[in-house]
């Protein structure tokens, strides 16, 4: 058994004259603070990897900045899956006793510590050496090949992906931390610069800067403790050339096993974290995850059902697409809203019922999967 007992998180966007270190640092003493734990307290140290910062023992480069000496310091790469991926690690470490406290923190100064040219040139190397990246592609164009096929497939149409988009806004609005806070509509979407179609800018999450921690604990600390009820993953390709078919992606492999694991079913779910770097990415994973039927997910959003008051509430922080993406430090942002809806904590964006949460994270091309399930006990 394990419990996040806190979380800590900074704001998107800008941030001038920080670095990534200090942006981990800035949410890891938040995540503490929320735990009201002491860096004397954390045992084990797990952090995410950076582009901006790509030192080969960023883990113990953190740990040294931040003035800890952790028993057990790990990085992860796992692209987009990262921080799901720590998480699981951490729930492993300490329900097996190997930690009783372990930080999990990621960040980057993405936006503002690393040229255009330079994040373009990291982003291409996700591609096969031999077969795709002589070719020039990067991570959008892999997206867009796998939207042209899903849209083929399925029927899905490009005001339909836009529909995504218009929603991760309207709740990034309410956030203050967000990256975007103005209202976008369909209009908006289609007409925003292509960038490899059928995606267009809108349907791509920014580059940002930011940082996210929490802590996973043997113990719970505060009065509503959410525990880790379950994970699993699923790896069924790196190189979108080498894809399975579109119905044997591996978010089906892993909700399955995350399901098997837990006992739980979708209909348990209250609240959803779903991963978001492109609109096809959430149309694609909300279906795969049985949250919505193929090709169906867009009309769910039209009805309101993904809304904060809709009866399956989703990325109510705004997700990738407007609250931002910092590398690993994104999808991380995630679990923290969902924490934060579990305890009754998230302020005019609180949901009605947030006691079990089904958490989703996608590395590379929908190379890497991460399911999880989270539960509120009191």
């Amino acid at each position: 058994m394990s419990f996040i007992t806190g979380v800590g998180l900074t704001s998107f966007g800008k941030h001038e004259g920080s670095s990534s270190l200090d942006l981990m640092s800035e949410a890891a003493q938040a995540a503490l603070d929320d735990a009201g734990l002491k860096r004397t307290d954390i045992d084990g140290i797990l952090c995410g990897y950076s582009t901006v910062s790509p030192h080969i023992m960023l883990a113990t480069v953190f740990a040294e900045h931040f003035g800890i000496r952790p028993s057990y310091a790990h990085p992860v790469q796992v692209g987009g899956a990262t921080g799901l991926a720590m998480t699981m690690l951490a729930h492993h470490l300490v329900a097996s006793g190997v930690c009783r406290n372990v930080l999990v923190v990621a960040g980057e100064n993405r936006l503002t510590g690393q040229s255009r040219d330079a994040s373009i040139q990291a982003l291409a190397q996700v591609g096969h050496p031999d077969y795709e990246v002589p070719l020039g592609p990067t991570i959008p164009a892999y997206y867009g090949l796998v939207a042209n096929r899903y849209m083929h497939e399925y029927g899905v149409t490009e005001e339909d992906l836009a529909e995504f988009a218009v929603l991760m806004r309207a709740h990034a609005c309410t956030h203050p931390g967000a990256q975007f806070h103005d209202p976008i509509n369909v209009a908006n979407v289609m007409a925003s610069k292509p960038v490899a179609l059928p995606l267009k800018l809108l349907d791509c999450c920014p580059v940002s800067d930011g940082g996210a921690a929490f802590v996973v604990s043997r113990e719970r600390t505060g009065e509503a403790g959410v525990r880790i009820r379950g994970c699993a993953q699923a790896h069924t390709h790196q190189h979108v050339t080498a894809a399975p078919a579109l119905s044997e992606l591996g978010a089906e492999i892993s909700i399955a096993r995350a399901k098997a694991a837990t006992g739980l079913a979708i209909s348990d779910v209250r609240y959803a974290a779903i991963y978001d770097s492109f609109t096809i990415t959430l149309a694609m994973l909300l279906e795969d995850l049985g949250l919505a039927g193929r090709g169906e997910a867009a009309a769910r959003v039209r009805a309101g059902h993904f809304s904060r008051d809709g009866a399956m509430p989703l990325n109510t922080h705004g997700g990738l697409l407007s609250y931002g993406h910092c590398g690993v430090g994104g999808a991380m942002a995630h679990l923290v809203e969902a924490h934060l809806q579990m305890t009754g904590r998230a302020a005019s964006r609180q949901v009605r019922d947030a006691s079990i949460v089904l958490l989703h994270g996608d590395g590379g091309v929908l190379s890497s999967h991460v399911s999880m399930f989270l539960e509120r006990v009191r």
